[in-house]
């Protein structure tokens, strides 16, 4: 095992005893930690983890509101019966929409899934639940099928003064490329551009790297490097935390709990979009 499916491991450790004690958990959190899991056991960087489970709980909240009718405008023009089961529904969006994107993980699916549907009673709700969940699946996944994910990665490194060279294979510099969900385009929230080489404020920044980021560095408290670690350590479910905190809540119904997922994975993965547009716009140097 990998140092970092190590650390992921334990990660998830600790979120299964927090998730356990912070409230009673529906079907949506439930498959939230299942698909978390399984992503993080397939070894896919954080953008491609975070694309996955935006397209996983879009297709679970157009499953679920399918059923409920809860909220108007849904994406996919899908209608299911009042009394179809919404947790089988739920099951079967995360498994095709899983089966699809990490094939790799069919055996962790399948059983994920199998015990999930083993929980409720076999008859026409379950069926029509499963029934409208693939469906919902492949509606999203066929809506994403040009957002550019699988674009051939084109990037060349540059060597001009200040320019970031990378010391490994560059991370998903096609990212750029993808459709967002909600953002109007990659570059809508693209910051300034990063201090000239001869200000000050570089000066005075690489300056503070080199002092306090240094692996035997003697200015660096304890608080400043666990804030490191934890923003080294990205995968979605460090992030999804929050959210169950907010899902897991007295009163929360099914519905709005799920379309709270969709819209929080959504925002990040087109936070990644961002990102990774200005990461390669900029080009710029980064420590390591």
């Amino acid at each position: 095992m990998s140092k970092r499916s190590e650390l992921a491991a334990r990660a998830f450790a600790v979120m299964l005893c927090t998730w356990a004690v912070e409230g009673k958990a529906d079907a949506v959190t439930d498959w939230d930690v299942r698909s978390g899991a399984i992503v993080a056991e397939s070894g896919l960087g954080t953008p491609p983890a975070i694309r996955v489970l935006a397209l996983a709980h879009t297709a679970v909240y157009e499953a679920v509101n399918a059923i409920t009718r809860r909220y108007p405008g849904a994406n996919v023009p899908l209608q299911g019966p009042h009394d179809a089961s919404v947790e089988a529904a739920i099951a079967a969006a995360h498994r095709a929409t899983l089966t699809r994107l990490v094939p790799a993980r069919q055996a962790s699916i399948d059983a994920a899934y199998q015990s999930a549907l083993a929980a409720l009673a076999a008859g026409p709700a379950r069926d029509a639940g499963v029934a409208i969940g693939e469906r919902a699946a492949a509606a999203v996944l066929a809506s994403r099928a040009d957002d550019a994910a699988g674009t051939p990665e084109a990037y060349r490194p540059h060597t001009t003064p200040g320019a970031y060279v990378p010391t490994a294979s560059p991370a998903v510099p096609h990212w750029v490329r993808r459709k967002p969900w909600l953002m109007a385009n990659a570059s809508q929230f693209r910051p300034g551009p990063p201090p000239s080489l001869s200000s000050d404020a570089w000066a005075r920044d690489y300056d503070e790297v080199k002092v306090v980021g240094s692996r035997s560095s003697e200015r660096r408290n304890g608080e400043q490097t666990a804030i490191a670690r934890f923003w080294e350590y990205s995968l979605p479910p460090i992030y999804h935390g929050v959210v169950r905190s907010v899902a897991t809540l007295p009163g929360r119904e099914i519905t709005r709990n799920a379309r709270l997922y969709a819209a929080v994975t959504q925002a990040m993965d087109d936070a990644m979009i961002g990102v990774f547009d200005a990461k390669y716009h900029y080009n710029f140097w980064r420590p390591v």
